[in-house]
């Protein structure tokens, strides 16, 4: 047995990462592409609608559209990032690599901030649909947040291979149902309904299209995001993966794909069966546009429950990215290391026990999923904004580093991603300032736990620390 010293105790390093250890090869490349787009397909049926009362059918269509283009674009820069270094640390690993520890801690934190709020939020909107539905006559509430958590994390204390498949299972229902509701929209669309909201005339450049004028094109930024956020979570898996430097490029890409049909489909379906003004306030979009303020229909009820497959679908996946995410932070020692001890099963239990005790808390405690989901978004935009400084640094800095996959463009395309991410980091304050500085707190108490406790003792041996080393002691030989 070796030893791995840091500043004040000698980590065992067989015996530590042999408590810690995930189970390899549990997931393909199909169960990876359910993982991408189970991530966010509950964004499809509410939320990315309240853009349309910023930013209007032309000012959210401007920011969907920019949005899909930083997605599609870092997608690309992490499928070449994922095949370098196919560990659970995700955004971490590389930011590590590229950006140093304290680089690696800030992607980190910020990718665990939208994991564990995220859930939380859709927890209170499951309760809500619960409600909605009339099923077992249970109201949204503590006891309904409460058994979200208790049995989806069960599951994934079970194991990843059955967490993943009942992952696929419950996304491909939320996919189906995404697809007869377009198909059952469209047969009622009329164009005139996508620019029915009134030009504010105080407004810069306010028309038609865009009632709120040029600015409202940035304030629908955050709701263009609910399209696709999430998706950048599948190299979290890549532990997990059979053959990771294959399957994971080809999942991230497929994944995007989907969500990008789903997310055109789902918007032009909506707003143009009942308007754009019907459906900017709604709760549940999809059904509002099918019924308006008649009777249920067949297809309504059908989508209505589809509606709460598909916040199932992201609430489970979410959980399964958080605990990932927790994990490598934890095995590397940027958090307490007791947090990525993993069971027989090769579950990290604790953490996915924590963050879900965590979330829900903060859903009974708060009941205020906009919230929740807003400080999720800040922490997604300075990840996405650090992840893709990441591929720009390693690029640059290591031109010969082996690359089994090569981003589509190079540094173009993450530069795009980079840019994009900040214009959003900033698009969230003008949507909800109390979330922004809420995320902006979290952050800095974690920052200085890092600071004054954790980067004294880190742990080498770590893959994403090895590999980060591994980058140090080559420079060094080339300067000597």
């Amino acid at each position: 047995m070796t030893l791995e010293e840091t500043k004040d105790t000698p980590v065992p390093t067989d015996d530590y990462l042999k408590r810690r250890a995930l189970r390899q090869g549990s997931a393909g490349w199909l169960l990876l592409t359910g993982l991408g787009v189970g991530y966010v397909v509950s964004g499809d049926f509410a939320g990315w609608n309240i853009g349309l009362a910023e930013g209007g059918f032309g000012g959210l269509a401007i920011a969907t559209v920019l949005m899909g283009v930083m997605y599609a674009c870092l997608v690309y820069a992490l499928a070449e990032l994922s095949a370098i270094l196919p560990a659970a640390g995700g955004g971490y690993g590389f930011a590590r690599r590229a950006l140093g520890t304290w680089g690696g801690f800030l992607t980190g934190t910020a990718i665990l901030i939208e994991y564990i709020l995220a859930p939380a939020a859709i927890s209170i909107f499951i309760g809500d649909y619960v409600e909605s539905l009339g099923l077992f006559g249970l109201e949204s509430g503590w006891p309904v947040y409460l058994a979200c958590f208790v049995v989806f994390i069960g599951i994934h204390l079970w194991g990843v291979g059955e967490a993943l498949r009942f992952s696929l299972i419950v996304t491909a229902i939320a996919v189906a149902a995404l697809l007869i509701f377009a198909v059952g929209a469209f047969t009622e669309f009329r164009a005139d309904g996508l620019n029915d909201i009134p030009a504010d005339p105080t407004a810069f450049g306010a028309n038609s299209w865009l009632p709120y004028g040029l600015l409202g094109i940035w304030a629908a930024v955050p709701f263009g995001m609910w399209f696709f956020l999430g998706v950048e979570g599948v190299p979290l898996a890549a532990e997990e993966a059979k053959d990771p430097v294959r399957s994971m490029p080809r999942a991230l890409s497929l994944s995007m794909l989907i969500l990008v049909l789903l997310a055109v489909l789902t918007f032009f379906a909506a707003t143009g069966v009942r308007g754009s003004a019907a459906i900017q306030d709604a709760g549940n979009p999809l059904v509002v546009a099918l019924q308006g303020d008649g009777d249920p229909t067949a297809l309504s009820r059908f989508v209505n429950y589809a509606g709460l497959a598909g916040l199932v679908a992201s609430f489970f996946s979410l959980i399964y990215a958080g605990s990932r995410q927790l994990f490598a932070l934890s095995r590397a020692g940027y958090l307490p290391r007791f947090l990525s001890l993993t069971s027989r099963r090769k579950s990290p239990y604790l953490g996915l026990l924590i963050p879900g005790a965590l979330g829900f808390a903060l859903a009974a405690g708060t009941g205020n999923g906009a919230r929740m989901l807003n400080i999720a978004v800040f922490g997604a935009t300075i990840s996405y904004a650090l992840m893709a400084l990441s591929h720009i640094v390693l690029r640059r800095r290591e031109p010969d580093l082996p690359r089994p996959y090569r981003t589509p463009g190079g540094v173009v395309t993450s530069s795009v991603a980079f840019v994009l991410a900040l214009a959003a980091l900033v698009a969230t304050f003008l949507v909800d300032q109390d979330a922004a500085f809420i995320a902006l707190g979290v952050y800095a108490v974690a920052l200085a736990y890092f600071a004054f406790y954790s980067r004294h003792r880190l742990v080498a041996s770590a893959p994403e620390e090895e590999f980060a080393a591994l980058a140090a002691a080559e420079a060094e030989l080339e300067r000597n």
